[in-house]
């Protein structure tokens, strides 16, 4: 393989190439009409326009990636994340082209991408599972002597579903009705499928995901957890690796769980499954998620392995060079997801012009990033600007590295999550570990960061007028 096109845009896509170059890859870049300075575009061997700014008209037309990748001499499509990433259809399609779909087949994107589908794919490995149905429901009738068996409070789930959408909490028996009328409307809209199911729902629950990277020889490798428990609207904003919580024997556990959910359904390539986790440390299957994650770089930076590489070698048919006992741990690593949202105003986007941008450098900081200064966000796509990591050799070494790369991140222009980013770090429950997926719930407070802003311009203020007042003490001695 000597050349591959990156079907996405942004840091994912420039992340991607940059792992391509070092491996003597030439690349290809595709981008829609909003898109056109972007700096992925500049960073590919070649870039093509391939439509205008809406998704549904450039980065999801699977049709024209694949029509330019022929036509190009390209021998793999790489989709990084989003998009077309978890589409089996498309996945189909590139194999059909006669090229190489950098990802699993379109089978397991197929069985995987349905929650009730995973969860009966997995039942013959004995691996644990929230209690619930095990069938697509829309009578409100069974919804509710389920939901009478298992007990309140239940969530509704779409089976096609994602991102908290088509998702809902019921606490009482006379909402269920409703919640599952917009649980299946929303996922309709959402995912074209109203399929929803119904579990036990966990009180306090912790997101534990377990990375997993599968060859084509039956190798199959689990790249230890990642703790992303710190949600806002049920989507991560703070990953971080290890995770606080597990003990050596649990880690393990889960990581053996987790190949299995792989071999459940002859997974290769690089794959996520996701965990929840109660008050008792029990953990249920959740998902698996058929594609590279967002939050990557925290496994990365704790097993010295590139993700992107293996994933790389494996779509080549070579065999995974190294073997479980071979990864360990070593030290701490976070990641902030760095929106172009308001935290002040329930994280709604925040679009606008990037009039200063400069990301923060130095040891054990790393930014995978998509913009530069200068640049107009558009309001077509996901907001993320980039992904911040810090690495420490411990926990608190990473969480102090983070707060310190934070305050050096230069953005004037639009709002962003780097000041959540900052109150996270600096709260006890999240700097103790014992925390979860209620962790902005419980603790957030915009006004708090606020607060913080204010007192931090009063200091700035303050010094400003000190050093003039010394200044003027000073002995002027006038020119002769």
């Amino acid at each position: 393989m000597k050349k591959i096109l990156v079907a996405n845009r942004g840091e994912i896509a420039i992340r991607v190439m940059k792992t391509a170059k070092k491996m003597g890859i030439q690349t290809v870049a595709v981008y829609s009409e909003a898109d056109r300075n972007a700096p992925h575009i500049r960073y590919a061997d070649q870039a093509f326009c391939i439509g205008a700014a809406p998704s549904n008209e450039s980065y999801l037309r699977g049709d024209r990636i694949i029509e330019l990748a022929q036509k190009e001499g390209v021998e793999g499509i790489h989709p990084g994340y989003g998009f077309l990433s978890e589409n089996a259809d498309f996945a189909e399609a590139v194999e059909k082209a006669g090229l190489t779909f950098i990802g699993p087949k379109s089978d397991a994107i197929q069985i995987m991408g349905s929650k009730l589908a995973a969860k009966d794919a997995v039942k013959a490995y004995d691996i644990p599972m929230v209690p619930g149905t095990d069938h697509a429901i829309t009578d409100v009738e069974e919804a509710q002597k389920i939901a009478d068996e298992i007990g309140y409070p239940i969530l509704i789930k779409a089976s096609a579903g994602g991102g908290g959408k088509g998702m809902r909490v019921v606490e009482k028996a006379k909402d269920l009705k409703s919640q599952m009328e917009r649980a299946i409307s929303e996922a309709t809209s959402a995912f074209g499928d109203g399929s929803v199911f119904i579990e036990k729902y966990v009180g306090s629950p912790r997101h534990i995901e377990i990375q997993v990277m599968a060859d084509t020889h039956g190798n199959i490798l689990h790249f230890f957890e990642r703790e992303c428990s710190v949600q806002r609207r049920h989507q991560k904003v703070v990953e971080e690796a290890p995770s606080a919580l597990l003990t050596p024997e649990l880690r393990e556990e889960m990581g053996q769980a987790a190949a299995q959910v792989a071999r459940s359904c002859g997974y290769v390539g690089a794959g996520t499954v996701e965990f929840i986790m109660d008050e008792q440390l029990n953990y249920y299957f959740l998902e698996m998620n058929t594609r590279l994650q967002v939050e990557h770089p925290v496994t990365e930076m704790i097993t010295g392995v590139d993700l992107v590489e293996l994933q790389i070698r494996v779509a080549r048919g070579e065999v995974l060079p190294m073997k479980q006992e071979d990864l360990r741990i070593e030290g701490h690593a976070l990641e902030l997801r760095v929106y172009a949202e308001d935290p002040l105003n329930d994280f709604l986007p925040s679009v606008g012009l990037l009039e200063e941008y400069q990301i923060p450098e130095g040891p054990g900081i790393r930014v995978d990033n998509g913009y530069e200064q200068g640049m107009n966000i558009p309001i077509y796509y996901d907001p993320m600007l980039s992904k911040l990591i810090t690495y420490g050799k411990s926990r608190e070494e990473a969480i102090s590295l983070m707060i310190q790369a934070i305050a050096n991140y230069r953005i004037k222009g639009v709002e962003t999550t780097l000041a959540f980013g900052d109150f996270v770090c600096r709260h006890e429950a999240f700097r103790s570990g014992k925390f979860d997926t209620h962790f902005v719930k419980k603790y957030y407070a915009p006004q708090d960061i606020k607060k913080a802003a204010e007192t931090e311009a009063k200091v700035v203020a303050l010094t400003a007028l000190y050093q003039y007042l010394e200044d003027q003490k000073e002995l002027r001695i006038p020119l002769s």
